[in-house]
């Protein structure tokens, strides 16, 4: 795939005109259905090719009332933003199920209009009034008033609230309750439980990462943690043993050991082992990287163009992110911050794209932009062209793009393994290679470990690292 997308001819284009299939050069890959076919035909089989034909009218542009020379309609920002701003309001009724998600949903519109390059600051008063009643006094946030804490909803806020910025919105957090509450869920066999009593998976092995890091938590142990008992001496120990078994025979990450890979669980191991140190030592110490980078290759279809989130699953809007946000880390673990010298099995790294990337950077670009974008007066990102837009894909379509526009670079290892996420890294503008989308459509760029804009990471960062104790 990534051989045929880098054939594609001629410079980058900054303007757009009337489509015409016939003055469109979309390489072949992107208007046929695939060469190679398998001869059993099941469900899944069947619900595959039904998904192809409903992209391939927006890839070739027929769906699109204008496109570039490469055949890329433009990035409707605008239209885009009223969604996410319209979804931060008061909500429908219908909404009430939903009401446990309410800290995602801040999450999930704050950084996407950040990336949309749109000024999140407003939101902060209406932000911190909102999350402080959810905090429990035994630590962490719950989903909404009087739901109990939960290390999804507590990432979700601790990631809003770095996305609006500001001494006084850090100072909601409860971080002596926070850290109790951690060492509650950290569990004998080294791993994360997402709520007192509640399951254990790879999600919690990162979004405790995070939280730790972000909030510059302790990480010794409290005597009272279940982990205690076993042997464990702080926050961080045998999380990396922990997260090795979730590896599978595939190559890729499923939630906990035994069960399906699954990209988003890749995502969160590589994240989570990403904080625990460097990439180029944490990645390759505990991961198969060789056999994880064939799974994740083998996640990008022709010829949609984007990920799958599974083995024999569809295409969806959303693995822009959990699998495309893999690559920057699988990059940094092959590289370190002296540059691309190695490949998985020590051999140099050789380009698989026109430029230096181990996926289709465009072939990805090509189904953000033409398959994902809701054109209609609602607006915002969506899955499939199938599907309704929603706050969930917006962001993490955006943060998918985001990271296929971006060449992440590790400049510099932590010089301190206790200061965890202290990593320098250097974010550039891809040059090499054809760039497909119209240079108004690149958007901000996201931190390729906290999947938030990098000033942010760096200021709530700097906040709590200049604090003594709790």
């Amino acid at each position: 795939m990534a051989a045929a997308v880098g054939q594609q001819p001629g410079p980058a284009a900054h303007g757009v005109h009337q489509q015409d299939a016939s003055d469109t050069p979309v390489p072949s890959l992107f208007t046929l259905p695939p060469v190679i076919r398998d001869a059993l035909e099941t469900d899944s089989s069947h619900i595959q090719d039904a998904t192809v034909d409903e992209c391939l009218p927006f890839l070739t542009g027929r769906e699109h009332r204008y496109l570039n020379s490469h055949g890329i309609p433009r990035l409707d920002k605008a239209r885009h933003a009223r969604f996410l701003t319209k979804q931060l309001g008061v909500l429908p009724s219908a909404y009430v199920g939903a009401d446990p998600s309410r800290p995602w949903i801040f999450y999930w519109c704050l950084n996407a209009l950040s990336l949309l390059g749109e000024d999140v600051e407003p939101y902060r008063a209406k932000l911190v009034e909102t999350v402080r009643p959810i905090q429990n006094e035994t630590g962490g946030f719950g989903g909404g008033f009087g739901q109990a804490s939960h290390l999804a909803t507590t990432y979700a806020v601790v990631l809003s609230l770095a996305l609006v910025g500001g001494d006084e919105t850090f100072e909601v957090v409860d971080r002596r309750s926070m850290w109790k509450w951690l060492c509650q869920l950290k569990q004998p066999d080294g791993g994360f439980q997402m709520a007192v009593g509640g399951e254990e998976d790879v999600r919690g092995a990162y979004c405790a990462a995070v939280v730790i890091s972000l909030l510059n938590l302790p990480l010794n142990l409290s005597p009272e943690s279940p982990a205690y008992a076993a042997g464990h001496t702080d926050l961080l120990s045998g999380l990396g043993e922990w997260v090795r078994l979730c590896q599978t025979y595939e190559g890729g990450v499923s939630a906990k050991h035994g069960v399906e890979a699954h990209g988003a669980y890749a995502f969160c191991a590589l994240g989570c082992l990403s904080i625990i140190d460097s990439p180029h030592r944490s990645v390759r110490r505990y991961m198969d990287v060789p056999r994880l980078i064939s799974w994740l290759s083998s996640r990008q279809y022709a010829p949609e163009g984007g990920f799958s989130g599974r083995t024999n699953k569809l295409v969806d809007g959303c693995y822009s992110h959990w699998v495309g946000g893999c690559w920057p880390l699988i990059e940094a673990s092959l590289s370190g911050p002296e540059g691309p010298t190695a490949g998985p099995a020590g051999r140099p790294l050789e380009a698989t794209d026109a430029d230096d990337s181990l996926f289709s950077r465009n072939g990805l670009i090509r189904y953000i932009l033409c398959c994902c974008q809701d054109m209609s007066k609602r607006g915002g990102l969506r899955d499939k062209p199938s599907k309704y837009s929603d706050a969930y894909h917006s962001c993490y379509v955006l943060s998918g793009l985001s990271s296929a526009q971006t060449k992440w670079r590790l400049v510099a290892s932590r010089a301190d393994e206790t200061l965890l996420g202290d990593d320098r890294w250097e974010a550039s503008p891809h040059t090499s290679g054809v760039q497909i989308f119209d240079e108004e459509d690149r958007i901000a760029t996201t931190h390729p470990v906290y999947a938030i804009p990098q000033h942010r990471v760096d200021e709530i960062r700097s906040y709590f690292l200049s604090k003594e104790g709790f």
